[in-house]
C-alpha cells in the first residue's frame, strides 16, 4: 500500500523533484509483475472494468452537460479511471530534469498528484482483487455486495479519503495552470517537439487537462460535486449500506477473464 500523505504545498524545486522521483519508483514498482504478483490475480482486470463502469454511472450528471463533459471525461480516462499510465509516468521520468526548467510548478504538483492517485488506485485495485480472490476464487460475476464485503475486508479509510483528496488536488492543479499566464502557448510550442521524442502519452494527458478545465468555467463547484459524492459513496461502503453508490437496484456486472460466458 502507498505510503502516508505528502503535504501538498508550494514547495523548492528540489523537494519537488524528489516527490516525483519517489511517487513514479513506488508507481513502477506496483505494476511489475516480478516485484507485485497480485497483478496476475484473475480478478484484478474484472475489477478494474467493473469500477470504470461505475464511475461512468457515477459521473453521468457531469457527462450530460456540455461545459463539464470535457473535464468528467478526462477524469474518468486520465486521472481514475483502469487506463494504463505506465507510458506517460516513463515518459514523465525519462523529461524530468526538462519538465522543472519549462513547466509551472503548478503543473508539476498537479502531475505528481496525478502519479500518486494512480499509484495508490493501483495498490488498492491489489488489495480488492485479493480480497475477491479470498472470498468468491469461483464466483462469476462482481455485484454491489460482493464488491462492498471486499471494500471493507481492504478498509483503510484514511487511505481512501486521501484518494478522493488526490482527485481534488489534481483537478485543483489543472484549473490553477488554467489562470497561468504563457500555459497554452507553452503546450502548443512543446506538442511536436514531444510527439518527435516519443513523449505523446504525456503531451496528451496536459493537453486534454488543460483544454477540459478551459471548458469548464467553475472548476471549484465541479470538483466540490465529486468530493462530496465520492465521500458519501466511502462512507456507505463502509457503513454497509446496501446502495452505497445510490443507484437504487441498479447492478453493475463484469467477468473474471477466466470466466467469460
Amino acid at each position: 500500500m502507498a505510503g502516508d500523505p505528502d503535504t501538498v504545498t508550494m514547495t523548492p524545486r528540489s523537494t519537488l523533484r524528489a516527490r516525483l522521483a519517489r511517487r513514479l519508483a513506488l508507481h513502477q514498482r506496483l505494476f511489475d509483475p516480478r516485484l507485485e504478483p497480485r497483478n496476475a490475480l484473475p480478478w484484478l482486470k474484472p475489477l478494474q472494468r467493473w469500477q470504470a463502469a461505475r464511475l461512468e454511472r457515477s459521473f453521468s450528471v457531469f457527462l450530460q452537460d456540455p461545459s463539464q463533459r470535457p473535464a468528467a471525461r478526462f477524469f474518468l480516462t486520465d486521472v481514475y479511471g483502469d487506463r494504463d499510465f505506465r507510458q506517460r509516468d516513463a515518459d514523465i521520468a525519462r523529461v524530468m530534469p526538462m519538465m522543472q526548467r519549462l513547466l509551472p510548478e503548478p503543473l508539476l504538483l498537479t502531475l505528481a498528484d496525478a502519479i500518486a492517485l494512480a499509484a495508490l488506485s493501483h495498490a488498492f485495485d491489489l488489495r480488492m482483487a485479493q480480497a475477491l480472490h479470498d472470498l468468491a476464487p469461483v464466483t462469476a460475476t462482481l455485484d454491489v455486495p460482493l464488491y462492498g464485503q471486499a471494500y471493507r475486508q481492504v478498509g483503510h479509510p484514511r487511505l481512501r479519503a486521501w484518494q478522493i483528496a488526490l482527485i481534488d488536488e489534481v483537478g485543483s492543479g489543472l484549473a490553477a495552470a488554467v489562470q497561468m499566464p504563457g500555459v497554452a502557448r507553452l503546450l502548443r510550442l512543446s506538442r511536436l517537439p514531444a510527439r518527435a521524442a516519443g513523449l505523446g502519452e504525456l503531451q496528451g494527458f496536459l493537453e486534454r487537462g488543460f483544454a477540459a478545465f478551459v471548458a469548464l468555467g467553475d472548476a471549484r463547484a465541479f470538483l466540490d460535486h465529486i468530493r462530496v459524492q465520492e465521500t458519501r459513496t466511502m462512507q456507505r461502503l463502509f457503513a454497509g449500506a446496501p446502495d452505497p453508490f445510490g443507484f437504487a437496484g441498479g447492478v453493475v456486472s463484469a467477468w473474471p477473464e477466466h470466466q467469460q460466458p
